[in-house]
């Protein structure tokens, strides 16, 4: 895995500053690639590549970027691994082409020289990002992989094209003059995640999975699809897997194992992120059924209740027989990762899992450095428990005309969420604790917001935000339409359940977790791989029958069904818990200080940004205990950390 960067003056350049500039890009995201590093520059045509590489296949200087083709008409700049490469090579042969090196970096140039930009996408399986010049036609395409798992930014500034990895490479650029979109900031407090192809900043973009774009001179890059998850689904309908349960099982595991074995080639040391759920245990469970040695498995543990899955996971791998390495974190330890975190993501980023994420991924790096995850499994195979409440929920008030539930969700909201907690506490008291319901006056007022829903998916975007009016925080802020609301339109034979589960696939997916992951992994130098999110499993996962992902209440039933070849039932079957931290408690605790700071209502007005009034409001019903608004007051407070950061004035955080 490694980290590009890129910059295009469309009528030439000084070739000297120019590669100055762009090595000082790369240089900006070095942790992305700590082996080697590399500039390529044409005066002339005004462009330049900078590229870090972390050395993964052919670890020889064969594999140097950026590469030029035989040819010498295309010259790459490419972060990723293409896990069929060796396929493609194949084909490459047969067609004439001699290879020099073994790295799939040389394989995708020469792939793009013998077929063109998008036949080699869709050729091509993998995660990847790139940059790619066409010398002859002076072109120049960027693309990404399917579902994202690799990041991509581009965009003008004043007459220089940038694009790279992340942010911070483009802000490395003199020509860099960053505006924070007060649209992308709403979208942002609504997802916990600034959405594609919107980024923080006004004029820089993310690309799309599953695009490229195209740019032959000044003015904006024609972007098109080279693939298309919509089209699975409808071919999936068109064309569904029959067979008894027993065969598709059967069917699923063998192509599990295919992605699996694929993604396991690397010419250094490999293992897996385990948590002991089903996604992560059905990665490592046949990963070691087809190694010759114990898979190297890594987990990390809290001594918090409700946020420790090490234990399972401890017993998942005794009896897969892996080389297991677990840590136990500390609040200490956690608290510790807070303050790099706005540098870390580049962006404001509100998913706290991001702290856990990045403590895992620091532990593998000190003995791997590539690992498998299980990520991608809930949104293939129908994982999330919100998919059946979502649909639940729809079922009921549905069937009650929109008048009634306007007036409901009115009547609702009169009564203050402690009232309703206070009710619900009363009706509750015979019941044991762990089967009361938490946060009750919340969730009612939650639920209000939902009965205005117009159509389920509606009422699913709702579920999922954070705060449902962020205009109304956000100064001048405008909330641009996104993808959430388009998503799923074409698919009129699904059920809400598949809509649910293409929505995140297309949203939640490549612009939190993937994230999340990428960032966290990549700023330890460990390169993460997905299996559950190689497009030939998501195709095969959409022609699967629906009763083989979600039966009697209960997602992802086939791979349930996968793992009990391998792993007794009772090791993994339990609620899902989630990779979170105690972020309630710890805002009212070891970072009470650094929050209060943060949200201070004369530093807020005096930034301009976003409105004091709801947020201190909020503030103080949460550090009183009556509120639990975890989830909207993290949200701000990565936004404030990030402007803090980014004006070059990183907060501490003191720990208790």
């Amino acid at each position: 895995m490694c980290g590009i960067a890129g910059c295009w003056t469309p009528g030439g350049c000084n070739e000297a500053a120019t590669e100055a500039a762009v090595r000082g890009m790369a240089l900006a995201v070095r942790h992305r690639g700590p082996d080697d590093a590399g500039t390529w520059c044409d005066g002339s045509a005004g462009i330049a590549f900078g590229h870090r590489r972390l050395s993964i296949l052919d670890l020889s200087p064969l594999g140097h970027q950026p590469m030029t083709s035989a040819s010498g008409r295309w010259v790459l700049n490419y972060n990723g691994e293409i896990y069929n490469f060796a396929e493609l090579r194949v084909s490459l042969e047969s067609a004439g082409v001699r290879f020099r090196g073994h790295s799939d970096t040389e394989i995708l140039v020469e792939a793009i020289a013998q077929w063109g930009v998008t036949e080699t996408l869709r050729r091509a399986a993998g995660q990847f990002a790139f940059g790619v010049w066409d010398r002859e036609t002076r072109t120049l395409h960027l693309a990404r992989d399917r579902f994202g798992e690799k990041p991509l930014y581009y965009g003008w500034m004043g007459g220089t094209f940038l694009f790279g990895s992340e942010l911070k490479s483009m802000r490395a650029h003199p020509a860099w003059r960053g505006t924070v979109d007060r649209g992308a900031l709403s979208l942002y407090l609504r997802y916990n995640c600034v959405p594609a192809p919107f980024s923080i900043y006004e004029g820089i973009r993310k690309l799309l999975p599953g695009h490229v774009a195209t740019l032959a001179g000044p003015g904006e890059p024609s972007i098109a699809p080279y693939w298309s998850l919509e089209d699975a689904v409808l071919a999936g309908e068109r064309d569904p897997l029959e067979g008894s349960d027993a065969e598709l099982v059967g069917l699923t595991e063998e192509r599990l194992r295919e992605s699996i074995a694929q993604q396991m080639v690397a010419d250094v040391p490999l293992g897996a992120l385990l948590s002991g759920g089903i996604d992560s245990t059905t990665v490592v469970a046949l990963m070691q059924a087809q190694s010759a040695r114990p898979i190297r498995t890594f987990t990390i543990g809290f001594h918090e209740d409700g946020f420790n899955e090490a234990e399972h996971a401890k017993a998942v791998a005794r009896h897969l027989g892996t080389d297991h390495t677990e840590l136990y974190v500390t609040p200490q330890q956690a608290l510790e990762v807070i303050p790099h975190l706005p540098m870390m993501y580049d962006e404001p980023f509100g998913d706290s899992s991001q702290v856990p994420t990045f403590l895992v991924a620091q532990l593998a790096r000190q003995h791997v450095t590539v690992a498998l995850s299980g990520d991608g499994g809930d949104e293939m195979f129908g994982g999330y428990s919100r998919y059946f409440l979502g649909e639940r929920i729809w079922r009921r008030i549905s069937s009650v005309p929109r008048p009634v539930r306007l007036a409901s969700a009115a009547a609702i909201r009169a009564v203050p969420p402690p009232t309703w907690q206070r009710l619900f506490d009363v009706v509750q008291s015979a019941l044991p604790a762990k089967r009361r319901l938490p946060h009750a006056g919340d969730r009612m007022h939650k639920l209000a917001g939902v009965f205005q829903a117009e159509t389920g998916l509606d009422m699913y975007r709702l579920l999922l935000s954070h705060w449902g009016q962020p205009d109304a925080l956000v100064v001048d802020g405008h909330e641009p339409a996104s993808r959430h609301a388009t998503m799923a339109r074409h698919l009129s034979q699904a059920s809400l359940i598949e809509r649910m589960m293409f929505t995140d696939a297309q949203t939640y997916l490549p612009d939190d977790i993937m994230v999340k992951v990428d960032r966290a992994t990549m700023a330890v130098s460990l390169e993460s791989r997905a299996p559950f999110l190689d497009h030939r499993v998501a195709e095969f996962a959409w022609r699967l029958p629906m009763r083989m992902k979600v039966r009697d209440g209960v997602g992802k039933w086939v791979l349930r069904e996968v793992l009990d070849r391998h792993v007794p039932r009772e090791l993994v079957e339990r609620p899902k818990m989630g990779f979170g931290v105690p972020i309630d408690r710890w805002l009212r605790g070891p970072l009470r200080d650094w929050a209060a700071t943060l949200l201070a209502p004369e530093r807020l007005r005096r930034e301009g940004f976003l409105r004091p009034a709801e947020i201190t409001a909020r503030w103080h019903e949460h550090v009183a205990g009556t509120r639990n608004w975890q989830y909207q007051l993290w949200d701000v407070l990565m936004f404030q950390a990030w402007l803090e950061d980014e004006r070059g004035q990183r907060p501490a955080v003191a720990a208790a």
